[in-house]
């Protein structure tokens, strides 16, 4: 694809593209370089205390970390493309790379890996490696993770009758009713946030739903598969087992969760660090973290494939050494120091086993759901699409529209955002065609 024809497929494709460009080959190891890394929210910051090991054992090499708040990521990477200003090197979160490829911004990486003594495939999370790879090829290396399993209060599930959280979907709803009985007129089992996307989709992803069809050209939201999980989920709130608010109403979600006022909480992460330093002492003993369960028990109960990767940018004169980099951060005593320093999970298991953390009393639930991650959508569309999700499900929740009528309302317009990829396709451009989901 040619360089205007790039640019006009960015400007063609998005208010919703992030965009950057240039890695190609690059400059001899002995070189004196500089390499432009560029780095999202707190990550930035953390990661230059291990990038200077890097330049240490790199005398040659000097590393330019720009840091980069996440709510202007977008706008930023998508400038420096259109002015051929991209970095040598990148983090970005792995739900982006189709955007990338779409553009013909990323360099694939699948020669390096093959070459590689350090990043092996192998030891990667295979749900998670997934979702680096865009029509047969890889463009990004896992760098950390994320996924969702469900936060609960163990004293209340308890006392509801149940030592731990059922597997299957029938089952955890009828823990939730059961917690429902003994709970007040102003508490609730459980806390979906209206406001996300996450839990709609990962309820129609167990079900065995595509989400998108017909090789991602329209949205699978009215086929009978989302469709049974829509309702699973809708009945939750109509039978009062969730409080029908986003994440800005129900106030200090940590100080409801202490309270009592939610039972369980679909989260991620980061909410394991939060709740050590939220929740109050006699709160620490009575919480823990369980895989999501399933339509029909543990292997149905996939969450979604999330966190961020390393990428490297066609065009960059730097790229065998900012491809260095990234096998110097992709090291598992590397990623050790980085979870110690942000929390943020190890992507490789072999630093789950080395730092302990597969025996963790609260990332254990992360690490059985690893294993059962599957990645949303490879389309550039994806951050649209899943904006709608929520927008839809929210006229569903609050302003009671039928269930039918909200997805057959959602797929038409997921089919106006995909348009221009069903153009593509049919005129044989060049354009991402893989989808994750089932």
């Amino acid at each position: 694809m040619t360089s205007r024809a790039r640019r006009l497929l960015a400007l063609l494709a998005l208010p919703a593209v992030l965009a950057a460009c240039g890695a190609g080959s690059g400059a001899h190891a002995d070189e004196r370089v500089t390499i432009r890394f560029w780095a999202l929210g707190a990550e930035g910051e953390q990661v230059q205390r291990l990038v200077r090991e890097f330049e240490r054992a790199n005398p040659g090499v000097r590393v330019d970390v720009q840091q980069i708040p996440w709510t202007a990521a977008h706008e930023k990477l998508l400038t420096s493309y259109v002015g051929d200003a991209s970095p040598d090197v990148a983090q970005l979160g792995n739900t982006w790379i189709p955007e990338l490829v779409a553009l013909g911004a990323l360099e694939p990486l699948d020669a390096r890996v093959h070459r590689s003594a350090v990043i092996d495939s192998s030891d990667y999370f295979s749900g998670i490696w997934r979702t680096n790879e865009v029509g047969g090829h890889l463009y990004g290396v896992p760098w950390y993770i994320d996924t969702r399993v469900l936060f609960y209060r163990t004293d209340v599930l308890h006392r509801a009758g149940y030592d731990s959280i059922p597997d299957t979907w029938a089952g955890w709803r009828r823990a939730m009713q059961a917690e429902r009985r003994i709970m007040g007129p102003k508490q609730w089992p459980i806390f979906l946030p209206t406001n996300e996307w996450t839990q709609p989709v990962v309820l129609g992803m167990q079900a065995g739903s595509p989400l998108l069809k017909d090789s991602a050209q329209y949205g699978a939201f009215s086929d009978s598969a989302y469709r049974n999980a829509f309702k699973f989920y809708l009945g939750l709130f109509k039978d009062d087992l969730a409080p029908v608010a986003g994440n800005n109403d129900l106030g200090n979600v940590y100080q409801e969760f202490a309270r009592g006022t939610i039972a369980m909480w679909i989260t991620g992460p980061w909410n394991i660090g939060e709740m050590k330093r939220r929740l109050p002492p006699p709160v620490q003993q009575e919480w823990a973290t369980a895989p999501l369960p399933g339509p029909t028990g543990d292997s149905s109960g996939v969450s979604t494939a999330g966190g961020s990767s390393f990428v490297l940018f066609r065009g960059s004169p730097h790229a065998d050494v900012a491809w260095r980099l990234i096998e110097f951060l992709s090291r598992p005593e590397q990623q050790l120091a980085f979870y110690r320093l942000t929390g943020d999970l190890p992507a490789r298991p072999t630093a789950w086993h080395e730092g302990g953390l597969v025996d963790d009393r609260y990332a254990h639930a992360f690490w059985v759901q690893l294993h059962r991650v599957e990645p949303t959508p490879k389309v550039p569309e994806w951050e649209q699409i899943a904006t709608k999700v929520f927008d839809y499900a929210e006229q569903a929740i609050r302003g009671g529209v039928p269930a039918d009528t909200v997805l057959a309302r959602l797929d038409r317009d997921v089919d106006g955002l995909l348009e221009k990829r069903r153009w593509l396709i049919a005129h044989h451009a060049e354009f991402p065609t893989a989808t994750g989901g089932h």
